[in-house]
């Protein structure tokens, strides 16, 4: 509601909503996909606003260099690892995830996915609220998805965003150490949101969507 001036497309990713029973196999395909929903709702110009997956799945789309992308807004979404342990010891992480979500049911497996570190500054309501919202997706296609874009398959996207000619914002939580050192190695605008973690937008919404207006409604205006 806060972004009424704007025309805006919401996506469900692969095994998430109503995109539960969508697959890909890899970013590649992501992007893929994502060009042909573009294409459908005859998008030209546009921009991608994304958290967590749909921010690394925002950073490697531009990387691409598409036409029409004016600019990409990400939260929290990481740029890639660059250490070969690192990117070995998430890929037995997620592979772990996977079977769980294959296997188990969805409400007792994303009640152990919110009690990561990561996760720690949700309130329990907060976390509840997910936990119910996340167990109606699909856990074979949610598998599939982790293991097509895990972290440890994800190229180190900083080279590339460097290169990128498009605007590129990055918000984090004030109080996510992680990704404000995350965000201090990208060549993004970056902002910091007030009283909130990880999941800014859940912890501290108002911030967020007053950040998103002011960001786009700059943009818009220096592109005039």
């Amino acid at each position: 509601a806060a972004l009424a001036d704007f025309p805006r497309l919401y996506l469900d990713l692969p095994g998430h909503g109503a995109s539960a029973t969508t697959c890909v196999d890899s970013f590649s395909g992501m992007d893929a996909l994502l060009r042909s929903t573009l294409s459908r709702y005859n998008i030209l110009s546009y921009w991608l606003v994304g958290y967590s997956l749909g921010g690394r799945i925002a950073m490697f789309h531009a990387c691409q260099q598409p036409e029409g992308l004016k600019g990409i807004i990400v939260e929290g979404g990481h740029p890639g690892l660059q250490d070969a342990g690192e990117r070995s010891a998430r890929l037995v992480s997620d592979r772990r995830w996977a079977r769980r979500f294959r296997t188990e049911a969805l409400d007792v497996v994303f009640t152990d996915w919110y009690r990561q570190p990561v996760f720690a500054s949700l309130t329990d309501v907060q976390r509840q609220a997910l936990i119910r919202q996340r167990s109606q997706n699909n856990g074979a296609t949610l598998a599939m998805m982790l293991e097509a874009t895990s972290l440890a398959v994800q190229p180190d996207l900083r080279p590339g965003l460097s290169a990128c000619n498009v605007a590129f914002d990055y918000l984090y939580g004030e109080r996510d150490e992680k990704f404000k050192a995350l965000a201090a190695e990208l060549h993004a605008v970056r902002h910091a949101i007030p009283h909130a973690g990880h999941n800014a937008h859940r912890e501290n919404p108002a911030a967020v969507a007053a950040s998103l207006a002011q960001i786009l409604r700059l943009r818009i205006k220096d592109s005039l």
